[in-house]
Parts: C-alpha cells; sequence; structure tokens
C-alpha cells in the first residue's frame, strides 16, 4: 500500500472485509497495514484478557457513528488499557476526546499519533482544533504539528489553510472537481471555520461533506455526520 492512499481507494479495497473495525480504520493514511497489525496484536495480547480489544474497538467506533460520544470514549480509553502498545494508532480515539471536550488528551493523542504517521495533514488539523478549543487559534497555529508530504488533494492547501496562508475559498477551489477532494476540502473547511468564531459559515460546509454522495469516505464521513447533527443542535437548527 502507498503511504498516502486514499481514504476513498482503502475504503473500496476492504468492502469485503469481514471485521468491521478493519473496514473503519483503513479509511485513514496508512490506516490498513497499521489497522490490521495492531489489532492482530491486540488478538493476541487478549487471550490473557477478559475483554476482547477487538471487541471494545468496534464498539467505541459503533457507537462514535451513532452520536454516543460519551460511551465512545469510554470504550477507547478502555481500549488504551487493554493495549497501551497500541494507543499511537488510535486517532480515532484523538476524534472522540475532541467532541467530548476533553482538548488536553485529544491533543496529546495527536501528538502520540504523528509517531505513527508523520505525514498525515488531517491529524496536524486535528491538533490544531484540540489546541485552538483549549487554548486559542492563534496558540493553534503557533503549535501546528509539522507534516511531510501528503499528496492527497487537497491536502496541502489544508495545510496552509490551518498554517494561516490561505483562506477558506482557496481551499474549496483546490478540492477540484473529483469527489474525494471535494469531501476534503468540505469538511476541513468547516471544521477551521468553527474554532475561527464562524459558526453559521461552518455547519453549511460541514453538511455538504455529511451529503451522501461523499459516503464512500468512510469513517471521515461518519465525522462529518456526527459534526452536523451536533452542531446543528447547539445552533437550534432543525434542518440535519
Amino acid at each position: 500500500m502507498a503511504i498516502h492512499q486514499s481514504r476513498w481507494d482503502a475504503y473500496a479495497l476492504t468492502d469485503t472485509q469481514p471485521s468491521s473495525a478493519c473496514r473503519t480504520c483503513v479509511t485513514r493514511p496508512l490506516g490498513h497495514l497499521l489497522c490490521v497489525v495492531s489489532l492482530l496484536a491486540l488478538a493476541v495480547t487478549c487471550q490473557a484478557q477478559t475483554e476482547d480489544p477487538r471487541a471494545v474497538f468496534d464498539r467505541a467506533v459503533s457507537d462514535f457513528q451513532s452520536g454516543r460520544i460519551a460511551e465512545s470514549v469510554s470504550g477507547f480509553d478502555r481500549l488504551a488499557k487493554l493495549a497501551p502498545d497500541a494507543v499511537p494508532q488510535l486517532w480515532q480515539r484523538g476524534i472522540a476526546l475532541y467532541y467530548a471536550g476533553r482538548y488536553q488528551e485529544c491533543r496529546e493523542q495527536f501528538e502520540s499519533h504523528r509517531t505513527a504517521n508523520p505525514n498525515d495533514v488531517e491529524n496536524a488539523a486535528w491538533h490544531f482544533l484540540c489546541v485552538a478549543r483549549a487554548e486559542s487559534p492563534a496558540k493553534a497555529k503557533a503549535a501546528l504539528l509539522p507534516v511531510g508530504p501528503d499528496s492527497r488533494v487537497p491536502m496541502s492547501h489544508i495545510y496552509r489553510m490551518f498554517g494561516g496562508e490561505l483562506d477558506p475559498e482557496q481551499v474549496l477551489k483546490a478540492g477540484g472537481t473529483q469527489p474525494q477532494g471535494q469531501f476534503y476540502a468540505e469538511l476541513y473547511v468547516g471544521l477551521y471555520l468553527e474554532v475561527s468564531g464562524k459558526a453559521e459559515r461552518a455547519l453549511k460546509h460541514i453538511r455538504n461533506a455529511a451529503d451522501d454522495r461523499y459516503s464512500a469516505a468512510g469513517y471521515m464521513h461518519s465525522v462529518a455526520r456526527v459534526h452536523r447533527d451536533l452542531a446543528a443542535r447547539r445552533l437550534g437548527s432543525t434542518k440535519p
């Protein structure tokens, strides 16, 4: 698998896999190999434990996708205790922590994930979001994690937006005409605008990212849907 295999490509490759955990996990860069390797390791360690870490992972993922944030975080926390060596792989835990409002732990999770996947722009973006919530967007910009080459469209533009070099409209334009690029652009523009204090504008882009036409984005499409529903409730909107 290529270092920066698209989430869409990875998702398509795993449609016939029996494990829902792996189907979900592989929609991140490096996800296919890292998920399989880490979950196989968990399977070995769980033999002497009362809980199967893979089952805990699956439940935590399912809870998040159903909008049960507290339950999801509890499951990921339990998994981190059951299999501490797998913690750097658990970017899903970082996202759940963000929605639970545990921003310092969220920051630490994405700093840990960088040791497993140093080229992932999305990891730097979520780290920015955690720091922006805990402190301020200015401090998040100063703490922006460095990344290596991420060839996915429009990741380089998304990174420059979080670094203050580009505005959201430039990122949306860079998303191009392909669903993959459009999805990433809409999602991360929405997330960026929200922490920048532009909640209503942000929700428009989050809704776009949550549209069914982007369902092949896998786990990150679930993130968009969960965010859409939470943001709509906060803003008192009746429109999903």
